[in-house]
């Protein structure tokens, strides 16, 4: 996992409903933790865009259903900035279910755009992935 050059904006916090765009059975998840995520006592962890969360899943097949599974956030709709200046924003919250912490995706197509910063920081997310914005 590599660092990400753009300032991200940490917009999805702690039990926040995020849908999945992959096609690994699972339809909403709810962000339980952040992974790494370090700060001050009391403060809720957020996550953007290119974080992975452990999220648990609120709708989908049933043998996915109240599992918890391992997310890369793929698309948010707060505004980032990238080192360029350009401002990003998506129209809506997006995560992808991970095999392994190591960031191997379950599904084999993702529906939508795809973060370029998830791509850099995520490789096999970015294999898989039709369209990179």
């Amino acid at each position: 996992m590599k660092g990400v050059k753009s300032r991200i904006t940490r917009s999805l916090p702690s039990q926040a409903r995020i849908t999945a765009c992959d096609n690994s059975g699972a339809k909403i998840l709810k962000v339980i933790s952040v992974i790494g995520h370090k700060t001050v006592r009391g403060r809720i962890p957020a996550a953007g865009v290119g974080d992975l969360v452990l999220a648990s899943v609120k709708k989908g097949k049933l043998e996915m259903r109240k599992t918890v599974v391992p997310v890369i956030i793929v698309r948010q709709k707060k505004e980032y900035r990238r080192s360029n200046g350009m401002r990003v924003a998506f129209e809506d919250n997006a995560g992808v279910v991970l095999k392994d912490m190591k960031g191997n995706p379950k599904g084999t197509i993702f529906k939508g755009p795809i973060a370029k910063e998830v791509a850099e920081r995520w490789p096999a997310v970015a294999k898989v992935a039709s369209m990179i914005l």
